[in-house]
């Protein structure tokens, strides 16, 4: 029988004050008879409309159906048919603002939780099914692919299973991107993502580390070494800033580094190598999801946090999930609130002078334009301020590359089939649009790698 329920099942996590002392994974997933009744919510819609705010098309009735009827493995081929990552997918993307604003459901309710079932569909698998991976035969072409992020990753395995030979060069030490080194333990743990590049080396896709194209190699010695076609999907690792007096004191972190040291390098581990500022007081400036992910971090390792934000809780760019998390953390939020100004003593930060904020008529981005309310300066002491303020492509890659054109943004120009100014090299993800979600990215990978497929075979 459907189950009519507004609400969706709860997902159980961990307990707030709990997990704030941990890097565990906070949302504990869902239990089969849970995830059941979840999919009986999904009135299985003729017209499939969730599908239509899907960038990388799962057939999400079709999955859905399957987990009504138990066939947990029959529901994950039908993801894998389309996602290369649903583990990492089920975690960490907007599916409100996505597939599941679009469900039927959420005219009358809450609308079916995609996400959580798509999640417990990839645990399930990881868990119960040993998957006998092969390599595709060769087709005799090779493509090269810089950057083993979610794009690149997603591009890689789609390639590989048309019989290319794909080699990706990433520049860290370590495969995942953003993954594994902006995305924190408790939200991602590093486990799930290893799995899932695991598969795809299986399928025969060689990746090489420590190799920063640009330098180490150039889009030139790669066209010279017999690939045919380049994919860029070396995303926006360029951090931010405001400009602000004062800004390059001691304790002003930029979010992506803070984040690496966090993420990557193991710093809130006792014995790890990479240092990190256990901060007292800390101050995260921005409302996205990686203010949140470094504000949490930094609470995880002992500081009292800040998140100042300068609009109102309604227009807070990240998750509604990762805000509510962050506020039973004990997290504190001060919106409507800009920093003007970082206070420095013996070369440290030692607070943060900021106006408060109104907000007027909407600008250019659809939000409402935060103007200043004069004489409202005010000081939060800090030991510790991180900048979530957004990320840039780095240049290097436009600045070795000839014919490699950008916007003013220092963005990949590319067209409708994702080539960019440069014969047979294609970009997406960050590289093109600047920072987005890993879904988007993935939607990017998938699409240039039938691009690729395709002008490869027209050259035949």
């Amino acid at each position: 029988m459907p189950n009519m329920s507004l609400k969706r099942v709860e997902m159980p996590v961990q307990d707030g004050k709990v997990r704030s002392g941990n890097i565990d994974e906070v949302a504990l997933g869902y239990t089969e008879e849970m995830a059941v009744e979840e999919a009986n919510r999904c009135l299985d819609c003729k017209h499939k409309p969730c599908m239509q705010g899907c960038p990388v098309s799962i057939h999400i009735p079709d999955f859905i159906r399957e987990v009504k009827e138990k066939n947990f493995e029959k529901a994950y081929e039908i993801l894998k048919s389309t996602s290369s990552l649903p583990a990492v997918c089920g975690r960490v993307c907007p599916q409100e603002n996505q597939c599941e604003k679009y469900c039927v459901r959420a005219i009358k309710g809450e609308s079916v939780g995609i996400g959580r079932l798509e999640r417990f569909v990839a645990d399930w698998a990881r868990e119960n099914l040993k998957e006998e991976t092969s390599k595709i035969p060769f087709n005799g072409h090779k493509v090269a692919v810089v950057g083993a992020g979610p794009s690149g990753l997603t591009c890689a395995g789609d390639l590989a299973k048309l019989g290319y030979e794909v080699t990706v060069f990433e520049a860290l030490h370590m495969a995942g991107g953003v993954l594994v080194y902006g995305i924190p333990e408790f939200r991602l743990p590093k486990s799930i993502v290893q799995h899932e590049i695991d598969a795809l080396e299986k399928m025969g896709v060689n990746i090489e580390c420590d190799s920063v194209i640009g330098r180490s190699e150039t889009i030139d010695e790669l066209f010279d070494e017999g690939f045919e076609a380049i994919f860029i999907g070396s995303g926006a690792g360029l951090p931010n800033f405001m400009g602000l007096e004062g800004e390059n004191l001691k304790g002003v972190f930029s979010a992506n580094e803070y984040l690496t040291r966090f993420n990557l390098m193991k710093a809130y581990q006792e014995d790890s190598d990479t240092p990190i500022y256990r901060a007292k007081k800390c101050v995260v400036v921005g409302g996205g999801n990686v203010a949140m992910d470094a504000a949490r971090s930094a609470r995880r390792l002992g500081a009292e946090v800040t998140i100042v934000y300068r609009r109102g809780m309604e227009e807070l760019p990240a998750r509604y999930e990762e805000v509510e998390h962050a506020m039973e953390e004990g997290i504190e939020f001060k919106l409507l609130t800009n920093p003007v100004k970082v206070i420095g003593k013996d070369g440290w930060v030692c607070g943060v002078e900021c106006v408060e904020m109104k907000l007027g008529e909407p600008d250019a981005s659809g939000r409402r334009r935060p103007i200043t309310k004069e004489g409202s300066n005010f000081v939060i002491d800090c030991d510790c301020m991180i900048m979530a303020i957004g990320t840039s492509p780095n240049p290097l890659l436009r600045s070795t590359t000839k014919g490699l054109e950008t916007n003013a943004k220092g963005c990949l120009l590319v067209d409708e089939k994702g080539m960019t100014t440069r014969k047979g090299v294609f970009a997406g993800g960050d590289a093109v649009s600047g920072a987005a979600t890993v879904i988007q990215a993935m939607g990017a990978g998938k699409k240039c790698a039938a691009s690729i497929d395709e002008y490869i075979q027209s050259k035949l």
